[in-house]
């Protein structure tokens, strides 16, 4: 019997572009491996391009490496999703590995809503975001990440993830972080770290500067509740521009999802100048 390969790898890459009058369209598509995207949708008019990406294996298992390579030309405006939580399976021994790359151009709008991430047992996964964004750009995402099952007594026993993400404004360094989360490790359980949540979650807002008054309305909204947590950091960027950071821990990924999705609803108009709306495919 011959040996499994060590990686199983997958690219995909999209290009999004204005086409007069207001219209976003797909304009180019790449894609080699299991990583591809549903037909482009237009739930909202044709201002907004919805796209869906999909991982036909249903899991990504240890050897896999994904990579996605998303950008937003000015005057378009995407928004991205996944059909379901993306499944981390057992490693047997191999790492797997998730790169993500977005760019923003000037004039370009973003929504980066994929659904959440859940981490099974004996999971060893690296997932790298890395943002660049340009001045007069504006994007809003976030990631959700969900350790084991949590109906499980013990949700995740043995495993390794590491987190890594960085956003840049015109290619300089506005938020870097990086760091690895054990099953058995610290983290998981000090008040610093996770607190004993198996849920932990990220929204990034970037666009035109928010009033301190409405980043401190913003910030009193947030719970702090023996199952939900949340909290928010602004950081003011040259010309008028600013990246809102909003933290969450909870105990179900339905409270977590449901609490950014309110965040980005209420950012969406403010940021991206366009009204909330929720994808189609979440209500099916």
């Amino acid at each position: 019997m011959s040996a499994l390969p060590d990686t199983w790898p997958a690219h995909l890459a999209l290009s999004f572009a204005g086409q007069g009058a207001g219209r976003s369209v797909l304009s180019s598509r790449r894609h080699a491996g299991p990583l591809l995207v549903q037909k482009a949708l237009y739930p909202e008019g044709p201002a907004v391009c919805h796209v869906t990406i999909l991982h036909p294996p249903s899991g990504i298992a240890g050897g896999d490496e994904l990579t996605i390579d998303v950008r937003v030309e000015g005057g378009a405006h995407a928004l991205l999703t996944t059909p379901g939580a993306t499944r981390w399976y057992k490693a047997n021994g191999r790492k797997a590995v998730q790169h993500t790359h977005l760019r923003v151009m000037a004039g370009a709008r973003l929504d980066w809503l994929p659904q959440e991430n859940i981490f099974f047992e004996q999971t060893d996964a690296s997932l790298q975001n890395h943002i660049d964004l340009h001045s007069g750009s504006a994007a809003i995402g976030w990631e959700i990440n969900q350790l084991g099952r949590i109906q499980a007594a013990t949700h995740w026993d043995e495993g390794r993830v590491h987190l890594a993400s960085t956003l840049y404004l015109d290619d300089a360094p506005v938020w870097l972080e990086c760091g690895e989360l054990t099953a058995a490790g610290p983290a998981r359980h000090c008040d610093p770290g996770l607190a004993g949540y198996p849920v932990v979650a990220t929204l990034w807002a970037f666009g035109t500067e928010l009033s301190g008054e409405y980043t401190d309305e913003l910030a009193q909204q947030l719970p702090w509740t023996a199952t939900l947590r949340a909290g928010l950091t602004h950081i003011r960027q040259p010309d008028q521009q600013g990246l809102t950071l909003v933290r969450v821990l909870g105990r179900h990924t339905q409270d977590v999802r449901g609490l950014l999705t309110d965040l980005w609803m209420q950012l969406r108009p403010r940021l991206l100048e366009t009204p909330g709306a929720l994808p189609r495919l979440w209500n099916t």
